[in-house]
């Protein structure tokens, strides 16, 4: 029998995830065909997640610069300043694809992965969150999902002794094909101590450090450019392994070496390992690199050039040190127990030369690798608009009562106490509003000072999925509202975009409206983006994923004495609802979890009116004039309400305006709204008069029951059983 004929070049390339006008594009800049080193050098640095080809052109459209932005995109992470020479450093990242084939280790990684992404810029990581999206709660695979990914997140975190403060989860059918992990963190430095990756000069000594490298992860940035099938769960041998004790080590170590001065420039070995990391370096800088990859740390006997260059082993780094200084970084190297050696130089050639066991092994022109990757202006085909829906065409709940305790017991709306309490929220002792305290945003103090930072995670899929360009707005400015209701000033976002197949036009038109909405409320709220992630190809046998346009921000409180949360509720308390209320119901919990129906176009984002009552809500803040606040959101002024009675253990009541349906005033989504709690109404609702910003006296706390008055009643205790119960019972 004859043997098989051997695989072209160019079908390896369409294997490694390369079109075949990619394919020949590369065999043009090299005047040559590539080997199989370079052509996994090129698959990798050509793919989607580490080119943004399909993306970069609209990603411009992001307001970048701002008042208080040291770095923008383009790092490893964003640096805003935040005062007495002090910086925050923080990014968000998705871990998708490998947290559906390996949940554990899908999202054990990605926190280790953001966490290097942080404290390579020079920053001790100081919180984290994350943004799950699983699919519906009766698929097969969902339970299993949920519980791998949560214990791989408060495993790594826990482990490496950083908080994880704040957060969301989903659950939606969409998802049950390809789920969302997206990870994000948030750490302090000294602002003129940053670090960066551009290679300063030629003649300069390139270190490897960290961990071994093995063969866990290789062609993992490939695997995160394509689409799911079936047969996607073989894919396992491309899913990293993580060691959050060696992330510790690595994290003390690279904070030494940088306080030492002897580190030129760094960079964190993520996707596409030390590919990525040496192209970016070198690139960067407008160097070559030659590397000797016999000198390379390796975990596994008899690793090839191609193994070692794709690998995504973890927790590894590289940095250029200064002239005569590898002395200094092997003694910080062995104080810690890393692996460490030198592994090469810069160059002057601009070219990339690999040497493995004296033979060159590749020698490729840099430039095409780190900045001439094919970019599309892919087509797209703008969304169909959903109608609005009138309140009057919307039916009222047969039951009141019942469908508030639905509503609140619903898988999106229901406590998510089981999953967060697998994470340590207080390690660091710097933690003072939490996933578990009732707080719209995280808040962590600025050690030693009396500033806090406050961070959030946001987005609402089905909003993006019904009108891309009003979702994209929306994502943006909850997140602002979310840091405004703890009394911070909105200072910067990340971003994580989410989406199906940009090839498709229906998907890229998704895309494209989405991050012109984000852009737009970017730009009126003052919230430029400096840092970000877009994951594609979130689809399984050609069904995408809702677009999750995920956003992250960070804000600031100047002295944490002034902060509001709305677990504070006291019984006697006037409730004022503030912004504007025309109840809008499309796309809303109410129409999906007590209607079955999911249909109508969402609230509009009027940013001027945001910004105004926003503004209005830190100065009240600020002047200590109120202490419990709470944003509308998902469930409008109902859950809101409910949420609040239920994390002061204060019962109250709802006095509704009657101007439009009950249910309507009581589930409507609309935006730009907050609800507020103080002994005394009559100040706030004067200045609110003052400074233009619709406001209502709302209800009055007390009692040990929840409703509206001559509508319904829910007693607390059975509220509570149902909202605390769903996830437990569910995960048994």
């Amino acid at each position: 029998m004859s043997a098989a004929p051997a695989k072209t070049m160019a079908e390896t390339a369409a294997e490694f995830g390369l079109k075949a006008d990619e394919y020949d594009l590369i065999v043009k800049r090299l005047n040559r065909e590539p080997n199989l080193v370079e052509l996994g050098v090129f698959s990798v640095m050509w793919s989607e997640h580490c080119s943004y080809k399909s993306s970069r052109k609209h990603l411009s459209k992001f307001p970048t610069k701002g008042a208080k932005v040291i770095q923008g995109p383009g790092e490893n992470a964003g640096v805003i300043d935040i005062g007495d020479g002090q910086a925050c450093v923080f990014k968000m990242e998705s871990h998708n694809h490998p947290s559906y084939i390996e949940p554990y280790q899908g999202a054990a990684t990605g926190v280790g992965g953001i966490m290097r992404d942080v404290f390579t810029m020079g920053a001790r990581p100081v919180a984290l969150l994350n943004a799950l999206r699983f699919g519906d709660p009766s698929h097969p695979k969902t339970k299993r999902l949920v519980s791998g990914v949560v214990a791989g997140i408060g495993g790594y975190g826990n482990c490496v002794g950083v908080p994880t403060v704040a957060g969301e989860t989903n659950f939606h059918r969409g998802y049950d094909g390809n789920i969302l992990v997206n990870a994000m963190c948030v750490g302090l430095a000294d602002a003129d101590k940053i670090f960066y990756s551009a290679a300063p000069a030629a003649g300069l000594p390139v270190v490897y450090f960290g961990s071994k490298t093995g063969r866990d992860g290789i062609h993992g940035a490939t695997m995160a450019s394509a689409e799911f099938d079936d047969a996607s769960e073989e894919k396992r041998p491309t899913v990293q392994v993580g060691d959050p004790f060696a992330e510790k080590l690595l994290i003390e170590a690279t904070l030494e070496l940088m306080a030492s001065g002897a580190v030129a420039a760094i960079q964190d070995m993520g996707a596409a390992g030390l590919t990525s990391s040496s192209v970016e370096m070198a690139g960067k800088g407008g160097v070559g690199i030659e590397l000797d990859l016999d000198a390379v740390p390796q975990r596994e006997e008899g690793m090839s050039a191609y193994e070692m260059m794709l690998s995504e082993s973890q927790e590894r780094m590289l940095a250029i040190l200064k002239p005569g200084r590898e002395a200094d970084g092997r003694r910080i190297f062995e104080k810690w127990g890393l692996d460490a050696a030198v592994i090469g130089q810069t160059t002057d050639t601009g070219r990339m030369v690999l040497k493995h066991k004296g033979q060159v092994v590749a020698d490729v022109p840099l430039a095409p690798l780190f900045d001439d990757a094919p970019l599309y202006d892919r087509p797209w085909t703008a969304p169909e608009p959903q109608p609005r829906l009138a309140p009057a065409d919307v039916p009222a709940p047969e039951d009141y009562a019942q469908a508030v305790v639905k509503l609140m017991s619903s898988p999106d709306m229901a406590s998510k106490r089981w999953l967060w309490e697998q994470y340590d929220r207080h390690v660091m002792a710097d933690t003072l509003e939490d996933s578990a305290t009732g707080a719209d945003a995280g808040v962590v103090r600025v050690h030693g000072t009396k500033k806090a930072l406050a961070v959030t995670s946001d987005c609402t899929p089905r909003y993006v999925l019904a009108d891309p360009y009003e979702g994209g707005k929306q994502a943006v400015a909850e997140a602002w509202r979310n840091l405004t209701a703890v009394g911070a000033e909105p200072i910067a976002i990340t971003d994580n975009l989410n989406f199906g197949n940009p090839e498709r036009p229906a998907i890229m038109g998704q895309i494209v409206r989405a991050i012109e909405g984000m852009a737009e409320a970017c730009a009126a709220l003052d919230f430029p983006v400096v840092s970000g992630n877009v994951s594609l190809y979130n689809e399984t046998n050609g069904a995408a994923i809702p677009p999750t346009p995920t956003v992250g921000a960070v804000g600031l409180i100047a002295d944490y004495a002034a902060h509001a949360d709305f677990s504070r509720l006291q019984a006697g308390d006037a409730l004022i609802l503030l912004g504007e209320t025309r109840g809008e119901l499309g796309a809303s919990m109410y129409l999906r979890e007590i209607l079955g129906r999911e249909d109508g176009a969402p609230p509009p984002v009027d940013l001027a009116q945001e910004r105004k009552v926003g503004d209005f809500v830190r100065d009240l803040i600020k002047g200590e004039q109120i202490t419990t606040v709470h944003d509308l959101s998902d469930g409008g002024l109902i859950a809101a309400a409910a949420d609040m009675a239920l994390a002061s253990g204060v019962g109250l009541t709802l006095s509704l305006e009657g101007a439009l349906p009950a249910h309507a005033e009581l589930f409507g989504e609309d935006q730009g709204r907050y609800l507020l709690a103080a002994a005394d109404a009559e100040p706030v609702l004067a200045a609110a008069r003052a400074a233009g910003v619709p406001a209502r006296l709302a209800g009055r706390a007390g009692g040990d029951r929840i409703g509206a008055a001559g509508l319904f009643e829910v007693e607390l205790s059975a509220l509570r059983e149902a909202y605390e119960g769903w996830l437990p019972a569910y995960m048994g």
